[in-house]
């Protein structure tokens, strides 16, 4: 049986939702192992001088978490 946790990350970049999204998976992969799947639950942008200056997003990563059985004798 396979036992999944799901965290919530906070991620922004000033380049675009994919990127932010990108960043969020490789900087939480660098402390999580197991990551199956990000999942975006909010997406929104800063605008300054009528242009987007930042995208931020929330993402649920999901990661399976390793479990280690111990035999009684």
């Amino acid at each position: 049986m396979a036992v999944l946790k799901a965290i919530e990350v906070l991620v922004n970049s000033d380049k675009s939702c994919e990127d932010v999204t990108k960043k969020a998976a490789e900087h939480t992969s660098k402390s999580v192992k197991n990551i199956c799947s990000v999942y975006i639950s909010k997406q929104s942008a800063s605008v300054d001088d009528s242009k987007i200056s930042e995208f931020r997003v929330t993402v649920k990563i999901t990661f399976e978490v390793k479990q280690y059985h111990s035999h009684s004798m």
